[in-house]
């Protein structure tokens, strides 16, 4: 069947938002007949960010795996290359969006178009040709470039086993978004935090932030991560690979207890390190995470929607996502000590048993391909 046109997928963010936006646009593209130029990955200041999808995946390997499913071009037809694309933002589309309604028209009349996907558009209103798509873009499509899995694999190495990875939340820039308020922090993360809030995102004060952590909106700090692994009996001389970015606020608060706690930036070479870009230590910490013996995460961000859904994948079930909500719950209730503990063993145990979460998130796919 003939191509409807050529499609783009713009994706911006973090490299794991970059990642779930582009399998979305692959089963964009199959579900509208039309062929995949090679993603745009925005250059981010605000991610210490310039790489683009070539220095992280390798490219060769992405078209031949998409190979049934979408064809992928690395250039476009001579005829169309020295156009801009018509760009269709589908990110804040709310209802019931259809990209069928909505996008083919432009595609079919413009021939060539890029794509922002729709932030939460319901998979489950794909059709299987699409989903299946989709699928082989997230869970087989996307293998790192030779030197980076090179170094990856290297980093995985070093680590002592076994060793749980931990994706902690804790970075200046994410508190302030939360909204939220937190007590007993030191003069210089309550600074930090203080430069990285806008004027639009002032924390909740009184009753109103009492109820903002009860809804399991607050990142936990890593004094309260590590009450969390004691609550479940997890040993304090656990080799802990910390899966997380640069600038960990408070981060003593963990380490003064699990003495075992190890980074990239300590395992690999100073020159390596200070070369790498955001998105290429992400894409390191990714790699880690999925070959972890286990994996936990104080938040529910796109990484760890994207780890837990490969790990479920690959059958690599050991994975657990400490519930805000429930540590709020329970000493807003006034629990402290032992009994503390023992509340939170029992507000985890169903998931830590099974070792997969609460639920497997929205990406994860039913079926192997």
């Amino acid at each position: 069947m003939e191509s409807n046109g050529y499609i783009r997928v713009d994706c911006y963010g973090g490299l794991n938002q970059m990642r779930r936006d582009l399998c979305d646009g692959v089963g964009v593209a199959r579900l509208l007949n039309a062929t995949l130029v090679l993603p745009k990955f925005q250059v981010a200041a605000y991610w210490n960010e310039s790489s683009g999808f070539a220095d992280v995946f390798d490219v060769d390997y992405f078209i031949q795996q998409l190979n049934g499913f979408v064809k992928v071009v690395k250039e476009l037809p001579s005829e169309i290359a020295s156009k801009e694309p018509f760009h269709v933002d589908c990110s804040k589309r709310k209802g019931q969006f259809d990209y069928v309604e909505s996008v083919l028209p432009s595609l079919i009349e413009h021939r060539f178009i890029s794509l922002t996907p729709q932030v939460v558009q319901r998979r489950d209103r794909y059709p299987k040709y699409a989903k299946a798509a989709l699928c082989q873009a997230c869970y087989s499509a996307l293998r790192l470039t030779k030197s980076l899995e090179k170094k990856g694999s290297e980093l995985h190495q070093a680590i002592p086993k076994p060793f749980l990875s931990l994706h902690l939340r804790f970075e200046p820039d994410m508190v302030a978004y939360s909204q939220c308020e937190y007590a007993g922090l030191s003069p210089a993360s309550m600074e930090a935090i203080e430069a990285a809030r806008g004027d639009d995102r002032k924390p909740w004060t009184g009753e109103l932030a009492r109820i903002w952590r009860k809804r399991g909106k607050c990142p936990l700090t890593p004094n309260e991560t590590a009450l969390t692994l004691q609550a479940l009996s997890i040993p304090t001389n656990t080799h802990i690979y910390l899966a997380a970015g640069d600038g960990i606020m408070e981060i003593e608060g963990l380490t003064s207890v699990y003495s075992n706690v190890v980074t990239k930036a300590a395992l690999l070479s100073n020159e390596d390190f200070t070369t790498m870009h955001g998105n290429t230590k992400a894409a390191l910490d990714y790699y880690v995470s999925i070959n972890s013996d286990s994996y936990v995460a104080t938040y529910f961000g796109n990484m760890d929607k994207m780890v837990a859904a490969m790990r479920a994948f690959k059958g690599l079930n050991k994975t657990l996502f400490l519930s805000r909500k429930a540590f709020a719950e329970l000493t807003f209730q006034g629990l402290k000590g032992e009994e503390l503990m023992q509340a939170l063993w029992e507000a985890h145990k169903e998931d830590f048993e099974r070792g997969r979460g609460s639920a497997l998130p929205d990406c994860f796919c039913e079926f192997k391909l």
